[in-house]
């Protein structure tokens, strides 16, 4: 499957590399990526209606109000997006295959598991996903299904407050994907009514997280394949996929305006980007790259961007599912992205044994941050927009171990290998370590006696304490019996001081 990671900078791009990662993102360590549009209804509810409305008002763009969560104020946009045909949410269907990185290339598009792809897999003839169309609904065509994105259940501040509890800083809501089509000038608007939310049809969150920052909008835009720009013919057939080549001046133009818009009117703090970004755009010029971004760091100085933006430039690197690898420079920012399920968008399929349980992603959390990593776990509303049970489960088991652990995640930076080592992999004995100031926070989990591998002249164990609360009684060799431990809240969290 073709991702474009960039891995070095084009000439005039080299100035944006003295920026320095913003420390609200250094610090934040857990973000939720949110996949929503109308591939998301189940087969059982659905009713099939052959007229689309594709037209939109959009309202004036100011910065979004302040609503309470309960726990704290924050601040929340809502998105109307009648424009941003985004039908994927619809369907919710796509073969569990596996995780991206281990299917193999020559399979990848016919068998992908990511249901925000339907529009593409079932272009297969052959493939699971054209069958699975043509039992369930006939001939009906794609587009079809945008009037089923109801949103009947959508409730923001209910996700807010969810999402806040798991531990997450920050929410990137994809704004734009792949499978959408063309239909005006603009496509996204901002609800100023938030008594809208419940009934609108087409509706995209970005909020805040009480805790981190009050006004912290992130977004999405995905710009190196738009299937509806290009009607690519027989993808079943290896490379002939249309792609933005170095004289697609016209996608260039599409994609730097609705990035503009974006950063116009909300001042983001991140553009998400995916799969490359048009040739024509790497140049100096008017519609150049460069010149969007620098719009964007001057419309806020505290944003950043990934690195999926062609060789251009990137303010932090990323890794999806088995798909690239952190960086070897332990300085350098990046980013783990992966659904709780295999895919990003809702899959009705998908059941515990697709899925990360809570303890999965815990663990999953804190591998990354103690290789100074952040994790951007997603999550696929249905179309009523409705968190699903499995990953609802999830994300309530993050909340209940982060309440305790939170302080050893939020913050905290990677700690020198020289002081103190990793252990373990899937099984057996497991322990990561993170730092803030002269706090030591070891992970540990196993079924009896775990040995800390630290340097004992230079971490204080005489103090030792769960993050909990209860002392705990570490040995003169690193030595912690974590059998007696409750379950719940591993693995458990011991501080130290660091000498």
């Amino acid at each position: 499957m073709a991702h474009i990671w960039a891995t070095c900078r084009a000439p005039n791009y080299e100035r944006f590399a003295e920026r320095k990662t913003p420390e609200w993102f250094r610090d934040a360590k857990l973000g939720i990526f949110v996949h929503w549009g109308s591939t998301s209804t189940s087969t059982s509810t659905i009713t099939i209606t052959s007229t689309i409305t594709s037209t939109s008002t959009c309202m004036p763009a100011t910065r979004p109000d302040t609503y309470a969560s309960g726990s704290g104020e924050l601040r929340a946009i809502v998105f109307r997006t009648d424009e941003d045909r985004r039908p994927y949410s619809v369907p919710s269907w796509a073969e569990p295959s596996g995780e991206l990185g281990n299917i193999p290339e020559e399979e990848v598009h016919e068998h992908n598991p990511y249901a925000e792809w339907y529009f593409n897999t079932m272009r297969f003839p052959d493939g699971p996903t054209a069958k699975h169309h043509r039992e369930v609904y006939g001939d009906v065509p794609y587009e079809d299904f945008v009037d089923q994105w109801k949103a009947k259940d959508f409730d923001a501040s209910q996700l807010v407050k969810l999402f806040s509890r798991a531990g997450a800083k920050y929410v990137v809501p994809v704004t734009k994907h792949h499978g959408m089509w063309r239909g005006g000038t603009q496509i996204w608007c901002l609800l100023l009514n938030a008594s809208t939310i419940a009934t609108a049809p087409s509706l995209i969150l970005i909020c805040g997280i009480p805790g981190c920052r009050q006004d912290c909008e992130t977004d999405h835009s995905c710009r190196g394949i738009d299937w509806h720009f290009w009607p690519t013919k027989e993808p079943w057939k290896k490379g002939n996929y249309a792609r933005p080549g170095i004289e697609d001046h016209a996608y260039n133009e599409y994609a730097w305006k609705h990035c503009q818009d974006l950063i116009h009117k909300y001042r983001p703090f991140m553009l998400w980007g995916d799969i490359d970004w048009p040739k024509a755009g790497v140049a100096p010029g008017e519609y150049s790259l460069e010149n969007l971004l620098d719009k964007l760091y001057e419309a806020n100085p505290e944003a950043v961007i990934n690195d999926r933006f062609g060789d251009t430039h990137w303010d932090f690197k990323t890794v999806e599912y088995g798909l690239g690898e952190p960086p070897k420079d332990r300085a350098e920012q990046w980013q783990f992205t992966r659904g709780i399920g295999l895919s990003f968008g809702y899959n009705q399929v998908e059941d515990e044994s697709h899925s990360l349980s809570g303890s999965d992603a815990i663990r999953l959390l804190i591998d990354v941050c103690s290789n100074g990593g952040d994790l951007l776990l997603n999550v696929g509303p249905d179309a009523d927009g409705n968190i699903p049970p499995v990953q609802l489960r999830c994300l309530e088991a993050m909340g209940d171990w982060m309440e305790v652990n939170g302080d050893a995640i939020h913050g905290t930076r990677p700690v020198d290998p020289e002081l103190a080592k990793p252990l373990g992999k899937d099984k057996g004995d497991w322990v990561r370590w993170t730092r803030k100031g002269d706090r030591l926070f070891a992970f540990v989990d196993g079924e009896d006696k775990v040995t800390l591998p630290f340097d004992r002249e230079l971490v204080d164990v005489a103090q030792a304490k769960l993050t909990s609360g209860e002392d705990i009684q570490v040995g003169e060799r690193g030595v912690v019996d974590v059998a007696g431990l409750p379950t719940k809240l591993r693995p458990a969290c011991v501080e130290f001081r660091a000498l």
